[in-house]
């Protein structure tokens, strides 16, 4: 999604003036694994254009002044391009070389409750929704579903969210790309433990197995294959490290307290170095709650309690990382 850069200036954006990175003499690259096309744009000085949302707007300006900064994107304002608004905030590939990149999309279900209550107040069977259905599992249709060719909305939400890992384990993998640009994009029924372990452990090569028989001619090959092994370890207890960093923090946060966090994604980031980073990324569906309320992410949901599993999630992804680690 983003592109690497070094030195810093200052640029001025909606009126106010920020440090951002100036730009690189290399060619810029962004990547995309998941998402809709068109909705990122390179921006100069080292940034990310995402296409405007003024819920996400919100979100990053109370996460500018919360303890949740350090874990998301440096928000820098909005600019137009082409007559359209975009939210501009900072390239997070800045600092690696040629990285590996996973979206990990945090809670147990990836709609607010106000979706459901507008599909409620308004149902209208959806023949595109129906299609979305066949292609992924005709037989989870119902008789009535099959005659009219189309379903529900707040049918086929809850529906979806059953087929991954979501409901089961509060999270689900929506994609990566591997380092060598390998990607692998089709998780939406990627549901056990066992399921989402191996995909973890194949986006962080820790199957190296190395089988060691010494002799002269093949010590450098050892050294080498030690220092891979050393790199795949690094990367888990970076990702540990700041996993669990992430978690203490989001205890304390105010604006996280205060938000139904739905759709918002971690992004995993390693490279050949070694070097490891995760952060909160997407917030166009958090919705702040009502003055009297609070939500501790853990609780499971039911219809009104507006909790989203989202701590649930990250205690179960810090609990399988950890459980990895004598793999390698």
């Amino acid at each position: 999604m983003f592109y690497e850069s070094s030195a810093w200036k200052k640029h001025k954006s909606c009126g106010t003036s920020s440090l951002l990175p100036m730009t690189p003499k290399k060619p810029q690259q962004w990547l995309q694994v998941v998402g809709h096309a068109g909705s990122f744009h390179v921006g100069d000085h080292g940034t990310l254009l995402k296409r405007f949302c003024e819920g996400e707007q919100q979100c990053y300006l109370r996460l500018m002044e919360d303890v949740l900064r350090p874990f998301v994107p440096a928000y820098h304002g909005v600019v137009q391009r082409d007559e359209q608004n975009y939210n501009m905030i900072d390239n997070l590939l800045t600092h690696f070389n040629r990285p590996a990149i996973m979206d990990c999309k945090m809670g147990s279900r990836t709609y607010l409750e106000g979706e459901l209550l507008v599909a409620r107040e308004r149902p209208q069977p959806r023949k595109d929704m129906y299609d979305k259905m066949v292609a992924v599992d005709p037989e989870a249709l119902t008789d009535q579903e099959r005659a009219q060719q189309a379903v529900l909305k707040t049918r086929y939400m809850q529906w979806r969210e059953t087929l991954s890992s979501t409901t089961s384990l509060g999270f689900r993998i929506e994609g990566f790309r591997k380092s060598n640009e390998e990607c692998h994009t089709n998780f939406k029924r990627t549901k056990s433990r066992e399921q989402v372990m191996e995909a973890l452990d194949n986006f962080i090569d820790s199957n190296t197995h190395i089988v060691v028989s010494v002799t002269s001619d093949d010590f450098h090959s050892l050294i080498d294959a030690f220092v891979v092994t050393l790199v795949c370890l690094s990367r888990q207890w970076g990702y540990l490290r700041r996993l669990k960093q992430l978690r203490q923090v989001l205890e304390a946060s105010d604006f996280f307290r205060t938000h139904e966090v739905v759709g918002s994604s971690l992004l995993f980031l390693h490279d050949w170095t070694g070097r490891t980073g995760v952060w909160m990324i997407d917030f166009g569906k958090s919705a702040a709650l009502p003055a009297h309320l609070t939500l501790d992410h853990r609780t499971p949901w039911v219809d009104g309690n507006r909790e989203d599993g989202y701590l649930w999630g990250l205690d179960n992804l810090i609990d399988m990382l950890a459980n990895m680690l004598p793999l390698t």
